[in-house]
């Protein structure tokens, strides 16, 4: 779980003005990093995994979710 609410227009906002990249920091303390890959936005894991976001800004009750295509960890 990232920390903040990252809806699809502030996490590509970021990303552009890290030229390409944004490192975010989840709740328990990690780092994931959200790149663009052509006009697809991924998210990659401190062990160096990466998932593409398939569906954007899932609102929910408590924040806005992103579905991946892959599973991402903490680092181990």
């Amino acid at each position: 779980m990232v920390s903040g609410k990252w809806n699809a227009k502030a996490l590509l906002k970021r990303v552009k003005k890290g030229k390409g990249k944004a490192e975010i920091t989840t709740v328990s303390g990690g780092m994931i990093t959200a790149w663009l890959k052509g006009e697809d936005l991924y998210i990659s894991d401190e062990n160096g995994n990466s998932a593409k976001v398939t569906i954007a800004d899932v609102n929910q009750s408590n924040g806005v979710i992103h579905v991946i295509d892959a599973v991402l960890l903490p680092k181990s």
